[in-house]
């Protein structure tokens, strides 16, 4: 092809390639306005239930947090030394909110194994002994369960893993049942699978659980008469 004309078709195209590149440029750029949306009611929602009314004395009551995962065969493992990165990224978020819970080293000094597995074999009896022992007026057990299956597709394991969180007065009556889940991972780390979605979804789970608490954790209960 010779060099003019080669030189006349770059001219040409140079305005097109040019202005199509500005608008795939200007098309990318632009925000998810699916996922914008998302986020802000995700914040509105948080918001909404951290301006949720507390009365003071709830906030004084302790909250005992226990974490359990149950396993393929329906035994739950609940060894708190085990769950201490997703105690504290649930424990640290209910303390900023002026809520008071026990550490996992708290309990175990005062509470058997036995009675920590209570909790997860709604063994009312033995999970009332220990929290009274204990002095918690509240008990926040969270739940990893996990479900693993074969990808038939790309022919890997992937594992959907939840974990829900269950608030109860000490005397076994719900306060706030809240529920977190993700997609599907491929691996077989439910543990860490669990983490990274307790970190994904704390602020909203927690913000859930702190609005249920102070709208019925008093319930029934006359709010003390302010000194004179």
């Amino acid at each position: 092809m010779p060099r003019t004309r080669l030189c006349a078709i770059l001219l040409l195209t140079l305005p097109f390639a040019t202005g199509l590149a500005g608008a795939q440029g200007f098309k990318f750029s632009q925000p998810d306005d699916s996922q914008r949306l998302e986020q802000a009611a995700r914040e509105d929602r948080i918001a909404y239930e951290l301006s949720t009314p507390c009365r003071a004395d709830l906030k004084g009551k302790k909250i005992m947090v226990v974490i359990g995962e149950q396993q393929s065969n329906g035994y739950v493992s609940a060894n708190q030394q085990n769950y201490g990165p997703h105690f504290q990224a649930i424990n640290g978020r209910l303390r900023a909110l002026g809520l008071r819970t026990f550490t996992p080293e708290e309990i175990r000094a005062q509470i058997k194994q036995a009675e920590i597995d209570a909790y997860f074999r709604n063994n009312p009896d033995l999970a009332l002994s220990a929290a009274k022992r204990l002095g918690a007026s509240f008990v926040l057990r969270g739940l990893i369960t996990s479900e693993a299956t074969m990808n038939p597709i790309i022919a890997v394991n992937q594992v959907t893993v939840g974990m829900g969180f269950t608030l109860a007065a000490s005397n076994g009556r719900i306060i706030s049942d809240v529920g977190a889940s993700a997609g599907s991972y491929a691996g077989a780390n439910v543990g860490q699978m669990a983490l990274t979605l307790v970190d994904e979804q704390a602020d909203e789970v927690v913000a859930r659980l702190y609005g249920d608490y102070c709208r019925n954790a008093g319930l029934g209960t006359p709010a003390p008469k302010k000194a004179k």
